[in-house]
């Protein structure tokens, strides 16, 4: 339940405040999954006024602000077209309007298309105070303790690395079962990432060059059971997934 809310007028205010609450203190962003830290009494700094809000390119790099929208990214003629298919599959048009892209990376799990996406292309996070750049997927994977008294300012995507994505899921509206994401740089670096299960996607493989992807899958999957999906399923699919993005790539 919020019992306090905060709209700050600058990213120093915005530090103090999540830095001196004594309360659990939530950073929001759209909003739309403020409600997955209700269980307890929580305050709520609103970031619409600090001036994260923009794009920017910056050599073969797109700057994307904390709290641009999902929507916005997808109107970006920068991003890779796949990219902006995972943005549809993400989230429905009426919440890409309003969720912001930290939001939504921030309360992720290993369903989503979005993040599996970009963590395919390696993108980065830079953190406030500090200006600390890491790895989106050094963030996920210790984003509760990462995230305290801090800040995500932007996220780094790289725009000359070639992706592709497929998924397989119950129905077209629904988030998938089993996703591959792959990207391949212009060097011959060639990096999976596989979704659909768990609290964050899986990285299958990230090598120098092309080889052993498909077998990479099926081993990262080899225990991926739950209630949607057998890990016997998830271990026949991966690598099929794996190379329909490949022949995507060369289509």
């Amino acid at each position: 339940m919020i019992v306090e809310y905060f709209r700050p007028q600058s990213i120093d205010e915005t530090l103090d405040l999540i830095a001196h609450q004594k309360m659990n203190t939530v950073v929001m962003g759209g909003g739309t999954a403020i409600d997955r830290f209700n269980t307890d009494q929580f305050a709520v700094v609103d970031l619409q006024d600090v001036g994260l809000g923009n794009l920017r390119a910056k050599g073969n790099f797109l700057e994307v602000g904390a709290t641009v929208t999902l929507q916005s990214l997808y109107e970006e003629t920068r991003i890779q077209e796949v990219l902006k298919e995972t943005i549809l599959r993400e989230a429905t048009q009426n919440l890409r309007q309003v969720a912001t892209v930290a939001g939504t990376l921030v309360a992720s799990d290993g369903r989503s298309p979005f993040t599996s996406a970009l963590l395919a292309l390696d993108a980065s996070v830079t953190l406030l105070p500090g200006e600390e750049k890491i790895s989106l997927g050094d963030l996920l994977i210790t984003r509760e303790s990462k995230l305290r008294s801090k800040l995500i300012s932007k996220i780094t995507i790289p725009t000359n690395v070639q992706l592709a994505y497929e998924d397989v899921a119950r129905t077209s509206a629904d988030l998938p079962i089993v996703c591959a994401a792959l990207a391949v740089w212009p060097a011959g670096r060639t990096r999976v990432i596989l979704g659909g299960f768990g609290e964050v996607p899986v990285l299958a493989s990230d090598g120098p060059e092309r080889g052993g992807e498909e077998a990479a899958a099926a081993d990262a999957y080899s225990h991926a059971g739950d209630q949607w999906a057998s890990a016997a399923y998830r271990q026949e699919i991966a690598p099929v997934l794996v190379k329909r993005c490949f022949s995507r790539l060369i289509e």
